[in-house]
């Protein structure tokens, strides 16, 4: 395994941060980190970037130890925090000029440099001061600046938040590209775009693990029942729906909207037009919802 996470605990206080958290990730592998506000995901960046140690548990990049061997983990990796920390008035090609200068590239800076600045897109801005650029394209410079050093491992902490359509894409896309060679773990609270970019999901709540697996294999957990949201030209009696046959739930939505769960994985949309027929009521809108990540998460997170 090219990273290995055993039994991280991290303690500030009287809070537990972090609560035996173990993982390993493969090379090649784009993984998720999601979690609520306060879930530990930053903590546990932190301690694998060598930024804060834990409590207790260790970390190995690619073989090696986070307390015997730190400086050599920071070379293999970069590192992008969620509040991206950049010199607004240096300018970009400047700029990663004075980062390659802290990992010593040598000779080998400007070729890298004008390697990098290709590779996120930066060309036309590259003359450009840094606090001139969108939120996009500073977080090109963030990405670049971690890039830099052609690390192993690529961290990225809410690399998208507050960009708009357009930019998400565009970053989306340079970090599938960047993750063909790499690995990269990447903290988000947007569901569409773990479901876009990862190949793996990690969710994490309250400081431990609730669900590591694939992306894909993820819906797999929500298939025991089937969720319907139904809209009828007028309020109803849910009491009495409740009767039928395979339902568990109803929700009331409001505007003569209901969202109806069924007992177990069973096609309910018949005996719901019939009931409906049967009590003089019309059926305007009936749509089954899909177990997509964001449910699941909610699913996972709330309990």
């Amino acid at each position: 395994m090219s990273i290995t996470v055993e039994n991280i605990t991290k303690i500030y206080g009287s809070q537990k941060a972090l609560d035996q958290v173990s993982f390993s990730i493969n090379e090649g592998e784009i993984v998720g980190l999601l979690g609520p506000n306060g879930a530990g995901k930053s903590t546990l960046m932190k301690i694998i970037t060598c930024f804060i140690p834990p409590t207790s548990g260790n970390v190995e990049v690619y073989g090696n130890n986070i307390f015997d061997n730190p400086l050599a983990i920071r070379q293999n990796i970069g590192y992008l925090p969620e509040h991206n920390p950049l010199y607004l008035e240096m300018y970009v090609r400047e700029f990663l000029e004075f980062v390659a200068g802290i990992y010593n590239l040598g000779k080998q800076t400007k070729q890298r440099v004008e390697e990098i600045i290709e590779l996120t897109g930066l060309t036309k801005e590259a003359n450009k001061k840094i606090g001139q650029l969108s939120k996009g394209y500073r977080q090109r410079v963030g990405i670049a600046q971690a890039l830099i050093h052609d690390p192993k491992v690529l961290i990225l902490d809410e690399p998208t938040t507050g960009l708009d359509p357009n930019q998400l894409e565009e970053i989306r896309q340079l970090i599938k590209k960047v993750g063909q060679t790499k690995i990269v773990m990447l903290s988000t609270h947007i569901m569409q775009e773990v479901e876009a970019i990862c190949s793996r999901v990690i969710i994490i709540n309250s400081g431990k693990i609730v669900a590591d697996d694939k992306t894909e294999n993820l819906h797999s957990l929500q298939k025991s029942s089937n969720q319907y949201l139904v809209e009828f030209n007028k309020e109803i009696d849910t009491n009495a729906i409740k009767q039928l046959k395979n339902i568990r739930d109803i929700i009331y939505n409001g505007n003569n909207t209901y969202t109806i769960t069924s007992q177990n994985d069973t096609d309910i949309r018949e005996n719901i037009f019939k009931w409906a027929v049967d009590n003089n009521l019309m059926v305007l809108t009936i749509r089954k919802n899909d177990n997509n990540l964001e449910k699941i998460f909610h699913d996972l997170t709330s309990k």
